[in-house]
C-alpha cells in the first residue's frame, strides 16, 4: 500500500505536533500509512458510489468487430490527433495493408490529399513510423519493440543494412526505452523494411502515439547473480500481447495518450519503475511469487509524478490480465481533451477529486484543519481505489488480490555499475557493459557489434535505458581480447565519471520538436565541465532537446531541457533550464527546476558550481595547487 510519501502530492503542509494531539474520528492516532488509516464512515463514500456512473461509462465502443472508436456524444473538445483518429483507423495501414498502397504513391501526391498527409505526419507513427517533416523531409525515423532490450546479431546486421543504405542520413539511435530507434528510411521502402523485420522476429508496430511502448525490463536478466527475477519472459510476454504476435492488437490502439510498462528484476530498479504507467514490482504472497503494482508514473512538458501503488498483486504466471485491465479502464475513462492532461494519471486524480467532492467536510475547511492531512490521505486512499475498482471489474473473474504486504525488493541496496566487465551468475562467464556516447551508432558501429557478440558471446546484445550496450555470456579468457578491439576505443567500458551517465534525446538534428540540438551538446559541455572540476563519483546528466522530456531529465541528478532565450547580447541563442536532484531507485526522487534559460554556450561553469556545491567535485586549479 502506498506510504505517506506517496501521497504527498495529494496533502497540504500540516505542523506535525499539532496533528498528533489532533485526529478525525475513526482516524487511528499513527503515523499516516496506507494500510493503517481508515476511513471515517460519515465521511467518505464507497467506491462505487463517489463517482457517477455517467463518469464511470466507458467513452469508446468496438466497431466492424475489431477497431475501437470515441462515442459521439463525447466527440467534443477533443485534441487534433483525436480528430485525425476519428477521421480514419490509423491501424488499417497495417491491418488492411494500406501502407502498401501508401508507398507507392509520390510525395507530391500524398501532400495533396488531407487523409494522406494525415497519414504520413501522424498515422504512420502507429506502425513506428516518424516523419522527419521539418529536419529531414520525406524521410522517417522507425522506433522497433525490443522487449527487455534483448537483440540478436542477426536483428542488429538487418538493421544495420537498413540505415548503411541511405548512406549520410541513416544512422540508430539506443532510446531511453532499451529500444533501437533507425533513421533515414524512405516511404516507398517501408513494406520491404517491415517484411525484413518479421523475417528476423522484430517488429515496429504500436511503438508511437498513443499505444504501449516498449516494455523495459532488467538488462542483466537471467546473467545477474543478484537478481530478483528474470524478467525477460514477462517483457516477451507482454509485448506479444500488445502486438497480438506482430498482428496488430486493435483492442489497445486507441488510449488517450502512450503508456509505458515495466517488469522490475533486480534491487537495482534499472528500469525505472517510478516514471512507468504500470510497473510490476517482485512480491511474494501466501508462499507464491508475483508481483505487486504501481501505477500512474509519468513525465510530461507540464507536469512529471511518481508512480502509486494501486494496492493489488497478481501471480508471477498471469501479468496479463491485469495489464489489459489497466489499459481497458485508460482506454474507457481517459479523457480526450488537452493532450497535457491525458496521460493516466489525470484519470486517477480525477477519481481522487471526486472523493474530495463528496466528502461531507469541505476540501476548503479540510485545507484550513491542523487535521486535514490524515483525512485528506484517507480521501486520496479512497480516490485510488476507486480507479483500482475500475481495473478489477476489468479482471477475468472481477477479483484482483491486494497487495503483499512488503515486496522483494532491498531497499538500502547500492545500484551497481553494469558498465566495465562483470562475473555472470553461469560460471566461467562474464557480461562486458560498453558506453555509447548519447546512444549514436552508426552502420559500421552496428555491423561490429554484431560480430563481437557473435566471436566473443552469444550472439546476443542488451539496450539499456541508459542508452548503453552490454555484450553478454563472454567466456572469461575472450575477455582480455574483446577489451582489445578496436570498436571498445569508441564504446568504452570504462568511459569518465560524468561520460558514462549522460543521456541525450534526438535533439533537433532530426526531431521537429526539439528547440535545441542535443546530443553533440551533451558532449561538448560534459567535456568543458571535466576541465572545470574533477568528481568524485559519477553524476547523471540528461539532456531534453524540448518539454516533452524524451531524455527524461527530471530522473537526473543534473538535467538540461532545451528552450530559447536572449544573450548579453539581445540575440536569441539556444539554451536550457537546468534540473537537479532527480535520483532513481529505492529512494526515487523527480528533479526540481534549478536554474532557468542559461544559454548553452555560459553551462559549463554553473554545472561546474553544481557539482562542487552539490557532488563533492574539485575544482582543477585546486587539484593542481595542491600537486
Amino acid at each position: 500500500m502506498a506510504s505517506s510519501a506517496s501521497l504527498q502530492r495529494f496533502l497540504p503542509p500540516y505542523p506535525h505536533a499539532a496533528a498528533s494531539r489532533c485526529r478525525p474520528p475513526g482516524v487511528r492516532a499513527r503515523p499516516v500509512q496506507s494500510s493503517t488509516v481508515s476511513a471515517p464512515s460519515s465521511s467518505t463514500p464507497a467506491a462505487d458510489e463517489a463517482v457517477s456512473a455517467e463518469r464511470l461509462e466507458p467513452r469508446v465502443e468496438q466497431r466492424e468487430g475489431r477497431y475501437w472508436v470515441l462515442k459521439e456524444k463525447y466527440r467534443t473538445g477533443l485534441n487534433p490527433q483525436e480528430k485525425v483518429k476519428l477521421g480514419k483507423e490509423p491501424m488499417s495501414l497495417f491491418m488492411e495493408g494500406g501502407i502498401k498502397e501508401l508507398a507507392k504513391m509520390p510525395m507530391e501526391e500524398i501532400e495533396a490529399d488531407k487523409l494522406s498527409k494525415e497519414d504520413i505526419d501522424v498515422r504512420l507513427k502507429w506502425l513506428g513510423l516518424f516523419h522527419r517533416r521539418k529536419h529531414q523531409y520525406g524521410r522517417f525515423m522507425m522506433r522497433l519493440k525490443l522487449p527487455n532490450g534483448v537483440t540478436t546479431s542477426e536483428q542488429t546486421r538487418y538493421l544495420a543494412s537498413v540505415i548503411e543504405a541511405y548512406g549520410k542520413e541513416g544512422c540508430a539511435d539506443v532510446t531511453t526505452r532499451q529500444n533501437w530507434q533507425i533513421r533515414g528510411v524512405t516511404l516507398p521502402d517501408v513494406p520491404a523494411i517491415l517484411d525484413g523485420l518479421n523475417a528476423v522476429g522484430l517488429t515496429s508496430l504500436q511503438s508511437g502515439m498513443d499505444n504501449v511502448r516498449n516494455p523495459v525490463g532488467n538488462p542483466l536478466a537471467g546473467i545477474d547473480p543478484d537478481e530478483i527475477v528474470d524478467t525477460r519472459s514477462y517483457t516477451n510476454l507482454l509485448s506479444s500481447y500488445i502486438t497480438s504476435n506482430f498482428q496488430g492488437n486493435p483492442t489497445i490502439t486507441n488510449l488517450p495518450r502512450k503508456w509505458n510498462v515495466c517488469v522490475i528484476g533486480s534491487h537495482d530498479l534499472y528500469e525505472h519503475p517510478h516514471i512507468n504507467d504500470l510497473a510490476y514490482m517482485p512480491a511474494v504472497k501466501g508462499g507464491k511469487f508475483g508481483f505487486n503494482l504501481l501505477v500512474g508514473g509519468f513525465i510530461s512538458p507540464k507536469r512529471w509524478e511518481e508512480a502509486l501503488p494501486l494496492d493489488a498483486w497478481v501471480p508471477g504466471d498471469d501479468i496479463i490480465p491485469v495489464c489489459k485491465a489497466v489499459l481497458e479502464a485508460y482506454r474507457d475513462l481517459g479523457t480526450r481533451g488537452n493532450r497535457q492532461k491525458t496521460r493516466m494519471m489525470w484519470l486517477i486524480d480525477e477519481l481522487v477529486n471526486h472523493f474530495f467532492l463528496h466528502s461531507s467536510t469541505p476540501l476548503t475547511e479540510l485545507r484550513m484543519s491542523q487535521c486535514s492531512y490524515q483525512l485528506i490521505a484517507v480521501l486520496a486512499l479512497q480516490g485510488m481505489e476507486a480507479f483500482r475498482s475500475e481495473v478489477e471489474k476489468r479482471m477475468p473473474n472481477g477479483v484482483l488480490e491486494r497487495a503483499a504486504p512488503e515486496d522483494l525488493i532491498d531497499k538500502k541496496w547500492q545500484r551497481r555499475d553494469y558498465l566495465g566487465v562483470h562475473p555472470q551468475k553461469q560460471e566461467g562467464m562474464s557480461y562486458v557493459g560498453l558506453h555509447v556516447p548519447v546512444g549514436r551508432v552508426q552502420a559500421a558501429d552496428m555491423f561490429e557489434l554484431a560480430r563481437l557478440a557473435d566471436e566473443y558471446g552469444s550472439g546476443e546484445l542488451r539496450l539499456t535505458v541508459e542508452q548503453n550496450i552490454v555484450i553478454p555470456n563472454v567466456k572469461n579468457e575472450k575477455v582480455e581480447a574483446l577489451l582489445s578491439e578496436p570498436l571498445l576505443q569508441k564504446f568504452s567500458p570504462q568511459p569518465s565519471l560524468l561520460l558514462k551517465g549522460l543521456v541525450a534525446c534526438t535533439g533537433n538534428q532530426f526531431c521537429g520538436q526539439a528547440i535545441i540540438e542535443t546530443k553533440q551538446r551533451a558532449l561538448l559541455v560534459t567535456s568543458q565541465v571535466e576541465k572545470l572540476v574533477s568528481v568524485p563519483r559519477a553524476v547523471r546528466m540528461h539532456w531534453t532537446g524540448c518539454p516533452n522530456s524524451c531524455g527524461q531529465v527530471q530522473v537526473a541528478d543534473i538535467g538540461f531541457m532545451g528552450c530559447l532565450t536572449k544573450d548579453s547580447a539581445g540575440k536569441i541563442v539556444e539554451a536550457a533550464d537546468i534540473f537537479v536532484g532527480g535520483r532513481v531507485g529505492s529512494d526515487s526522487h523527480l528533479a526540481g527546476a534549478y536554474k532557468k534559460s542559461v544559454p548553452c554556450d555560459e553551462l559549463a561553469p554553473i554545472v561546474a558550481d553544481i557539482l562542487v556545491e552539490r557532488f563533492g567535485a574539485v575544482r582543477r586549479e585546486r587539484e593542481e595547487d595542491e600537486e
